[in-house]
């Protein structure tokens, strides 16, 4: 028998706690005709195991060879041995084959299942249709089951957090671009790797679910760390049609100089450049590793991880043969 009704009646958050706590298997779609978008998630006992969204409908397998860490073949080949009757999950196949670590999976489905049930977290319009039981077709691309109590709690938590940051990010379809340097006061940047990841793939054509997916990092994380590059002025943000302007900068918008034509080097690789060539050796160091490790198939990353190696044995060589004065 079908559990249906509206969300205004009954909200997402609570038809989950209903299936989590009924301990249901089977799958759950959620539409909503305001915003042409539909979310399908499959639960096992009460537990996720799977989620997708019509508005960003990429599988696992065809994130991670947009993040590099499988190819189109190693993708076909998997697709071929589920064909030819491999009764494995997506994942487990993966792993068996020695592409990705178990861990490596585990994460890139949890991010992806995250993604989903948090932007229906965010439909208060709308209406859901669970239905029991479900295909072997359905359980191939499934993950180890995610806690669904675990999984609201964390929803509730952004959703909270995405209220304070909303003013400057808006949505993740905004561009991100660098903001005009000063060339006689120069920022000084203290970044986390994570923020560097970030940073090094801003180039003013990406938009922020792109860069989250390349990096395979949630959109969430990606979100909150360029609303703090735009509050400090270091990035601005446009929206991604021609006519519209930067948003809720903190000061007044200029043209980014990194609107460069076809055939310039990425942005990442121009501001490290940048670094070294005004001595700044180790934002340098970080841009470009940052770089290379988010786009490892970029033509001349293997030149530039030598010439990161050899800065890195510079700055070693130069704090230990003359230190910095105290």
């Amino acid at each position: 028998m079908a559990i249906e009704g509206p969300l205004r009646e009954l909200g997402i958050h609570d038809v989950f706690q209903l299936l989590d706590l009924s301990r249901k298997t089977g799958t759950l779609t959620v539409t909503s005709q305001l915003r042409d978008n539909e979310g399908v998630v499959l639960f096992e006992n009460g537990k996720v195991i799977s989620a997708s969204i019509k508005s960003n409908p990429h599988r696992i397998g065809d994130l991670l060879v947009r993040s590099g860490r499988l190819t189109d073949a190693d993708l076909a080949m998997v697709r071929e041995a589920q064909a030819k009757g491999d009764r494995r999950r997506f994942g487990e196949i993966l792993v068996g084959l020695g592409l990705v670590t178990s861990r490596e999976m585990e994460r890139q489905m949890r991010l992806q299942i995250e993604a989903v049930v948090f932007e229906l977290m965010s439909w208060s319009e709308g209406h859901f249709r669970f239905t029991e039981g479900m295909s072997e077709d359905a359980l191939r691309d499934a993950s180890a089951p995610l806690g669904t109590e675990s999984l609201l709690m964390e929803g509730a938590r952004r959703i909270d957090e995405w209220s304070r940051i909303a003013d400057r990010v808006p949505n993740l379809s905004v561009i991100p671009d660098l903001a005009p340097g000063d060339a006689d006061h120069p920022a000084l940047l203290d970044l986390l790797p994570q923020e560097w990841k970030v940073l090094a793939m801003i180039d003013g054509q990406t938009d922020l679910r792109s860069i989250a997916a390349t990096l395979s990092m949630s959109e969430f994380d990606v979100a909150r760390i360029v609303y703090g590059m735009v509050s400090t002025g270091v990035v601005l943000l446009r929206q991604p049609t021609r006519a519209s302007v930067p948003v809720a900068l903190p000061s007044e918008p200029r043209k980014s100089v990194h609107q460069t034509p076809m055939g310039t080097p990425p942005s990442a690789l121009r501001r490290g450049a940048e670094f070294f060539r005004a001595g700044r050796l180790e934002d340098g160091i970080a841009t470009w590793s940052a770089f290379v490790e988010s786009t490892p198939k970029y033509p001349a990353a293997s030149a530039l991880r030598e010439a990161v190696v050899g800065a890195t044995k510079l700055v070693e060589v130069l704090e230990r043969e003359v230190p910095r004065e105290r």
